[in-house]
């Protein structure tokens, strides 16, 4: 972002400000905060990126219907219900991999509104946010399921909400295991392709 500004304060930004950004720059918005993303992400973030994504896709593209998978970037605005515009919101995340069932949240600009599933493939700079602050996002936000992907350790940690505010279920998947997903009962990803 050409946004010396931004580079210099702590201000409160929302997603009015964060259309205006024209740089090469990746910024997320979380509660008005901004965070710089990482740079590039890594050969093997990218892989076992597209490796999962090709499985998901996949499922999807042969059942049909109305749920769309994206992967990043992609901006996800997480509007809190009381902002009077588009522009107030104060949440832009560029999840790895999201699952969207409902098509009216997505726009051409991006992903307005919760997600069904959610997947951060954790690197370095971004595992402290990925594994507290956006946990408690994507719960605040009513994200039905929320997958993290250790590519270090090869797990992944799912969080599942039973519809509730809050993530009831945590599971530990390793690199053996089949992933399931509470929301797509016929959906299967074999972790042993993805981490390949």
């Amino acid at each position: 972002m050409a946004n010396a500004a931004l580079r210099e304060s702590s201000d409160y930004y929302t997603y009015g400000d964060y259309k205006t950004w024209d740089d090469d720059l990746r910024y997320e918005l979380i509660d008005g905060e901004a965070f710089l993303m990482s740079p590039a992400p890594t050969t093997t973030h990218q892989g076992l990126l597209g490796n999962l994504f090709w499985q998901i896709n996949g499922y999807f593209r042969n059942i049909g219907g109305e749920c769309q998978v994206f992967f990043a970037p992609v901006d996800v605005l997480l509007p809190d219900g009381d902002e009077e515009s588009e522009d107030d919101i104060d949440t832009v995340v560029q999840p790895d991999i999201v699952i969207v069932c409902d098509k009216s949240k997505v726009q051409v600009k991006g992903i307005f509104g919760a997600p069904d599933v959610v997947f951060e493939v954790l690197s370095p700079s971004t595992k402290s946010r990925d594994m507290d602050e956006k946990l408690r996002l994507y719960e605040r936000a009513g994200v039905r399921e929320y997958f993290i992907v250790d590519p270090k350790e090869s797990v992944v940690t799912a969080y599942r909400s039973k519809g509730g505010d809050h993530f009831s279920r945590k599971t530990l998947y390793e690199a053996a295991d089949t992933l399931e997903f509470d929301t797509f009962k016929e959906l299967k990803v074999s972790l042993a392709e993805v981490f390949a």
